[in-house]
């Protein structure tokens, strides 16, 4: 059964690359994505090889199980292909591949994957990462180690642990099967996208619903703008939808799209290759396999970095926590340069501090107690002394108190009264004599 939908390839060779390593192809029922590596020639010549082993497999299928084993032997192929070209041309020696296939068979999806190219399925609104990179990060993410963000901005983000390439024969891919709908948005992409252009944007692009090519065109400009630092390959299937009905012209993109004229550059006669007379490296390849040893490494490495994370992270607290203490010492000593006046119990009392509290903890001390009974005070006064009267200084709280002094004396109720002496009127009778 011929698929039906719409589909579109695109690759650009990005902002850094001087040549594209990527290969991509479209057809009637196989999509795949393919991200060379192996120096200036090698990718070239590793994703144009797997493209061309795969594409005899755009056809029908009368089942998944036909189409899975189909790609698994297409893949085993290809693998022999990339070893007896590193044989016949040592200068490709390293050459290899990422690969992110789909074989459509009637309602399902048939799914082979090594690498760190990725396929996404945009379904009811939602964006999923179907397939799982085969990278270093990625087993430090699936650990715990480190986050999903830190990931992407690791230093040995681009290390493979599972790729196809001239040191396996019999490369292990991640085959499944997926049932898929009618309104299924397919993405395979090389992480010349994903590793620029983040999953909220890619979302957002496939939400538009515009046709594929024009999708595939504004995620190109999203990762250009991102600066693409790397070849970006997408590769974008719409089953069924709004869009024209595909008619099954395959579209191959990429170095794959014209594989007869990659040329394998001389040799330059250099130091390096003085040192390494053997092998030249053209390019710093963006991938590789490696070792065991090298992966003993690269996790102590990591155990490194992750002690020195704790241990800057640590420092950094105790910075904060002195800075935060040094900072509530000089809070708390600037409040002991200040004075109120107030109540203590029933006598005015002079206080060293300011009158708020945080929390439990007081910020102010009696400093004087000075024997004026608020009893002794007028009712407004008393009232303005349990509020307490701000100071600017211990002369000017002293003043204060002084007042309150003054007008507690004066208010005063004395404690006793005089006793009135009494007057003897005279009688008549004195009064004749």
């Amino acid at each position: 059964m011929v698929f039906e939908g719409s589909s579109a390839a695109i690759s650009h060779t990005g902002k850094v690359r001087s040549n594209n390593q990527d290969s991509g192809y479209s057809g009637a029922n196989l999509f795949v994505v393919a991200d060379g590596m192996g120096g200036h020639a090698g990718g070239d010549v590793a994703s144009s090889l797997a493209i061309q082993r795969l594409q005899p497999l755009d056809r029908p299928y009368r089942s998944t199980d036909d189409a899975q084993a189909s790609l698994q032997a297409a893949t085993t192929t290809a693998a022999g292909d990339l070893i007896r070209a590193a044989k016949e041309r040592p200068e490709l020696a390293g050459l290899g591949t990422t690969l992110s296939a789909i074989i459509m068979v009637d309602d399902y999806a048939v799914i082979g994957h090594i690498g760190d190219s990725r396929i996404y399925l945009y379904r009811d609104d939602a964006l999923t990462q179907i397939t799982t990179d085969h990278t270093f990060v990625q087993r430090l993410v699936d650990s715990g180690r480190i986050t999903p963000e830190e990931a992407r901005y690791h230093p040995r983000r681009s290390v493979l642990m599972r790729v196809l390439s001239d040191m396996d024969a019999d490369p292990e891919l991640d085959m499944f099967v997926m049932h898929t709908q009618p309104g299924d948005r397919w993405l395979l992409c090389s992480d010349g996208l994903s590793g620029v252009v983040d999953e909220a944007h890619i979302l957002k692009a496939m939400r538009l619903g515009a046709a594929p090519g024009r999708t595939a065109d504004s995620l190109l400009k999203q990762a250009l703008d991102g600066g693409a630092p790397d070849n970006v390959t997408i590769v974008i299937v719409d089953v069924g939808g709004a869009h024209a009905i595909s008619s099954g012209t395959p579209t191959i993109v990429g170095s794959a799209s014209n594989p007869t004229n990659v040329v394998v550059p001389a040799a330059r006669t250099s130091l390096s290759n003085w040192l390494h007379p053997v092998r030249q490296a053209a390019n710093e390849p963006t991938h590789f396999e490696p070792a065991a040893e090298y992966l003993e490494e690269l996790i102590e490495e990591d155990r490194r970095r992750a002690k020195r994370r704790r241990l800057g992270w640590i420092a950094g607290m105790l910075v904060v926590l002195l800075m935060l203490g040094f900072a509530a010492f000089a809070a708390y000593s600037w409040t002991q340069t200040r004075y109120f006046v107030g109540a203590d119990e029933d006598s005015v009392t002079i206080y060293q501090g300011v009158q708020q509290n945080i929390g439990p903890i007081t910020l102010s001390t009696p400093l004087l107690d000075t024997d004026i009974l608020l009893a002794d005070l007028p009712e407004y006064q008393r009232l303005s002394v349990e509020r307490t009267i701000t100071a600017r200084s211990l002369s000017d709280a002293e003043a204060i108190v002084a007042r309150l002094q003054a007008v507690a004396d004066a208010n005063a109720v004395p404690t006793s009264l005089p006793t009135a002496t009494p007057t003897t009127e005279p009688t008549p009778a004195e009064d004749a004599g």
